[in-house]
């Protein structure tokens, strides 16, 4: 069941975990915050946010275990924040400030942290992920191997090579679709042919599509499939049907109007808080007030050694 879905009579829907709504409501308002520190010129660079794509990572999380590698991309500012919770040192990170995940030499956009990697090159993390997946069964570790990409990455040749030796090789891989219909500027309608669920088929790689952004509809959804990834080494391609809800980068949007309506009325913030508006309210409230600490507290660290304000 999605959030817009009706149960049916006299079906209850328990309320979403108290871990699950602080995560959502943390990379939301991390997001938000990197926006207005943009437009007050305190941030340099660029950045992509994953607004509207926050319950992506959260659903996923708890199914992952800490050996999973997970490989995230340019739009991942969510994936690195569900697994790590760690806002402090994603913006250090971004600012360059003492702190940062990588010394500040990594930005938005190239993190690395245990078994997380992320990069801004289109399509290059599946055939390194595949590699690992490889690993993973070659020394018999219960580990799988997590790539997210974009439906714009389905132009890279990259793709269909790692997807064909996965299957070849039958891999512990998850491949992660989070397709919000628009590669930066250009609908997906007029540079895709056909779909993702074919392109996978075509290398007898398992597909699912999901549909809807309730976190834990989804979980239970996806548990017995990653199950099956991890036992069985069967690679898989799991499509969100998801929404993008910022610009590409921080300029502007360039799409019609009503599609940016369109994809905000599938946005899971406002219908969380329908579901029990004093509760998320007040998580909601905490979190804002969380990362405006946060932001203080790291703007107001020195910077790293080379970098200039």
């Amino acid at each position: 069941m999605t959030l817009t879905d009706q149960a049916p009579p006299g079906t209850a829907v328990a309320p979403l975990g108290d871990t699950d709504l602080t995560s959502l409501l943390m990379i939301r308002h991390f997001e938000w915050k990197l926006l207005d520190l943009f437009a007050e010129g305190k941030l340099n660079g660029t950045t992509h946010t994953c607004l509207g794509q926050e319950y992506i990572p959260v659903s996923l999380n708890p199914l992952l275990s800490a050996g999973d590698f997970v490989f995230s991309n340019h739009r991942g500012h969510g994936h690195y924040l569900a697994r790590f919770a760690d806002p402090a040192g994603l913006l250090a990170e971004i600012t360059g400030r003492e702190g940062a995940v990588c010394g500040g030499v990594g930005g938005s956009q190239h993190i690395f942290r245990d078994s997380y990697l992320s990069t801004g090159i289109q399509g290059e993390s599946l055939p390194v992920a595949a590699g690992a997946a490889l690993h993973f069964k070659r020394a018999g570790l219960p580990h799988i191997a997590v790539v997210y990409i974009g439906d714009g990455t389905w132009g890279e040749g990259s793709v269909y090579e790692a997807l064909n030796i996965a299957r070849l090789w039958e891999l512990p891989l998850l491949v992660v679709v989070e397709n919000n219909g628009i590669s930066q500027t250009t609908p997906g309608s007029v540079n895709m042919a056909g779909t993702v669920a074919g392109r996978a088929r075509a290398f007898d790689v398992d597909h699912h599509r999901v549909t809807g952004n309730d976190v834990r509809g989804i979980r239970d959804e996806l548990a017995p499939l990653l199950d099956r990834v991890r036992g069985q080494h069967r690679p898989l391609v799991v499509e969100f049907d998801t929404v993008r809800l910022g610009p590409h980068s921080k300029g502007d949007d360039t799409r019609p109007e009503q599609v940016i309506e369109s994809a905000r009325a599938r946005d899971w913030y406002g219908a969380l808080r329908e579901e029990d508006p004093e509760r998320f309210d007040r998580h909601d409230q905490e979190q804002r007030e969380l990362i405006a600490r946060v932001a203080a507290d790291v703007l107001a660290r020195p910077l790293v050694a080379g970098e200039s304000a």
